[in-house]
């Protein structure tokens, strides 16, 4: 029977813990949901340790952890049921709170995450891209939500924007001009180009839009004119894929990836693609290079004719 871990305790760790949460959201700047997510990982640790070895745990004790204590704690969590995807992401935050622990210098116990097969980005089309941002429109319940909700996919192809990001802006964005400033992960803030085609159909949302605009409230809103939920985005673009016949993978996120890699292939350089698209490293970015070579492969062999 699988042993349970041990309830939370006002340990030693607790301390480490707090501090651990202070520098993921000062230092690290992570949003409340990362914070969560790595906490958890490390409270998970401290209750597996507390167990293996037999004791409480603090900061000196986990100096002497090695891959065995490692791999015995991944193999307790490969019994929830974790894929390998979920294996290496938990791998990985036991490793940035270990570093956080002991230190950037300090040896950390080499151990191999499990093989996770990379998916590649599926761009949508640009005719796919119009077809479906016009059948959300056409679908929605009022005119001024048709028009809100093609404003916003447009943006979200025009510009790169993350569905949370183009969500999260404020009316101090407005009057529009050639750029926005957005603000991204970890309060990141970029600039990105607006189209004019973009900039007017958001500007036919404003003016369609029966809730007064100004600085502080949300640029897109609800019908009830809250703030516009990145899942009724979602749910909209999913009701409409269906009914043109498109891809499961037609999602807003996928129209951000489409902007990536329709201007790789018209030759944009990636380092621009990193600060348009607001990835902290480069190797974030280098993912869209072998789409747009899967891209030129299917027109080679498409088209030429000893294909």
């Amino acid at each position: 029977m699988r042993r349970k871990l041990p309830p939370d305790s006002n340990t030693r760790m607790a301390s480490l813990l707090t501090e651990y949460s202070a520098f993921l959201t000062d230092n690290r700047r992570m949003s409340p949901h990362s914070v969560r997510a790595y906490l958890a990982t490390a409270e998970r640790l401290n209750g597996f340790l507390e167990l293996h070895w037999g004791g409480m745990v603090d900061r000196a004790a986990l100096t002497k952890i090695s891959a065995a204590d490692l791999r015995s704690f991944l193999a307790d969590r490969r019994r929830d049921g974790l894929t390998n995807r979920s294996t290496a992401r938990e791998l990985s935050a036991v490793r940035h709170f270990l570093r956080f622990a002991l230190g950037d210098n300090a040896s950390l116990p080499v151990l191999k995450g499990p093989r996770v097969q990379r998916n590649l980005p599926r761009p949508v089309s640009p005719d796919d891209v119009m077809a479906l941002a016009d059948d959300v429109s056409q679908s929605a319940s009022d005119v001024w939500v048709g028009a809100r909700d093609w404003a916003l996919l447009l943006l979200l192809y025009g510009s790169g924007l993350r569905v949370s990001e183009a969500t999260s802006l404020l009316g101090d964005v407005l009057p529009l001009g050639a750029t926005l400033r957005v603000t991204g992960k970890r309060n990141k803030t970029r600039i990105v180009p607006l189209l004019e085609q973009v900039k007017s159909a958001i500007e036919d949302y404003i003016s369609l839009c029966p809730y007064p605009m100004s600085r502080d409230v949300p640029l897109f809103r609800g019908a009830r004119g809250g703030p516009l939920s990145p899942a009724i985005v979602r749910r909209a673009v999913q009701a409409a894929r269906g009914r043109l016949g498109l891809s499961e993978r037609t999602t807003p996120h996928a129209l951000r990836h489409s902007f990536a890699t329709h201007l790789l292939a018209g030759g944009a350089d990636l380092r621009s693609l990193q600060e348009l698209l607001g990835h902290a490293s480069l190797s974030s970015t280098q993912v869209y290079t072998a789409v747009d070579t899967a891209m030129l492969l299917d027109e080679y062999l498409n088209a030429h004719p000893r294909a």
